[in-house]
């Protein structure tokens, strides 16, 4: 299995669960909740919208990751879709930017607010997380070759 390969079943997988349009909205949606520091909402939309890449990522992409070497196990961020591990080398994608808030609003719960990803961004991110994985199992492929 190629990078590319995975990558469009990714993105395939991804978007039979719901369109690009909805990814977007549901972060959207949960950001406007850390901005008005709503906690109800957030624990409504978080947990099932974390919990959607997740599912997808561990179980509807379980061959495709397994054709590719690639072994899932659980996050160790709370916004992580997956750990991504091959030959000794993992990666997370996440579904925010790192260690980075909203900066916008005046409570500390928006503050502290993790700044959610669109769609195309974490498919970005998810790509950069997978290159070097893919990377790495093609030189430990080269190298048992010799």
């Amino acid at each position: 299995m190629t990078l590319n390969e995975t990558i469009d079943r990714l993105r395939a997988a991804h978007l039979m669960v719901r369109d690009a349009h909805e990814w977007d909205a549901l972060s959207a949606d949960l950001r406007s909740a850390y901005e008005a520091n709503d906690e109800d909402r957030i624990e409504q939309l978080q947990q099932p919208f974390v919990q959607s890449w997740r599912t997808v990522t561990h179980y509807v992409l379980r061959d495709t990751f397994d054709a590719a070497g690639i072994a899932v196990t659980e996050p160790a961020h709370p916004w992580g879709i997956a750990t991504l591990t091959t030959n000794g080398s993992s990666r997370e994608p996440l579904l925010c930017l790192a260690d980075q808030t909203f900066g916008q609003g005046s409570s500390v719960a928006a503050m502290n607010a993790p700044h959610l990803l669109t769609f195309a961004e974490t498919m970005t991110y998810y790509t950069e997380c997978l290159t070097p994985l893919f990377e790495h199992a093609r030189e430990d492929q080269a190298h048992n070759a010799r």
